[in-house]
């Protein structure tokens, strides 16, 4: 099977979970709207077509056969059984999509940081908001969501979340602590030291053969200020 993923070509964002995944299984892939105009007008064609009954609502989609899935956590639970990221048994696989939708939260407290709002404003507009916003979520929202891996990593019975055996979630797992250290280095610096597991658990997976060669690779998108992960030093105090 060669997949088809679509999504924004100059973005990481939700695009890079399922980037991440594919990379790490060495599946056949291509980024369609990477692909130039081309690319773009495929991707916006099949957002706009009127006949079909299961559009998605935006990128990323996956396209494998007949088949296009959307949704990030949607898309990995698809995908983990599929290239051997995902448990076997069901309650296993229910478990990773489980903790994955979980992380699709996260995200969104991510961005919520710097747009509090609404996303129509520029951060200029909201600053005193995306300030508080940013306060409270390092206060209350960062330790809840890394101190809850940090546990189950603790007793999972291995180097991962599902025990010894790498899946997505790791893979996403590896690249919220990225993206946070891109966001807010000064703050991750101080709050790393609560969560031994959660970093290590990112350095291990950042030394995988083939995640290392993608994070070296031009097909790695670079963090910028028009991602989930955007940096504002008024924010990073």
């Amino acid at each position: 099977m060669r997949y088809e993923l679509y999504y924004w070509p100059d973005l990481q964002g939700r695009g890079e979970f399922i980037r991440l995944a594919l990379e790490e299984a060495g599946a056949s892939y291509v980024d369609v709207a990477r692909k130039g105009k081309r690319g773009m007008v495929a991707m916006m064609k099949i957002l706009q077509d009127r006949r079909d009954k299961r559009p998605p609502f935006a990128p990323p989609f996956l396209r494998a056969g007949k088949v296009v899935v959307a949704q990030t956590a949607n898309i990995l639970h698809y995908l983990g059984a599929r290239i051997g990221l995902s448990p076997r048994d069901e309650a296993s696989r229910l478990w990773a999509h489980q903790l994955q939708l979980t992380i699709t939260d996260l995200v969104v407290e991510i961005h919520d940081t710097h747009h509090p709002v609404t996303s129509w404003l520029f951060y200029e507009e909201q600053r005193p908001a995306a300030k508080r916003r940013t306060k409270d979520f390092w206060r209350y929202r960062v330790p809840k969501f890394l101190g809850y891996f940090e546990k189950l990593l603790a007793k999972s019975g291995g180097n991962y979340l599902l025990g010894t055996k790498l899946s997505y979630v790791d893979l996403s797992l590896f690249q919220i602590v990225g993206g946070l250290r891109y966001a807010f280095p000064k703050r991750m610096k101080r709050f790393e030291k609560k969560i031994p597991r959660v970093i290590a658990l990112h350095d291990r997976v950042q030394k995988r053969p083939r995640i290392a060669k993608y994070l070296a690779s031009e097909r790695r998108v670079a963090f910028s200020q028009w991602g989930i992960y955007r940096y504002y030093k008024g924010l990073d105090q």
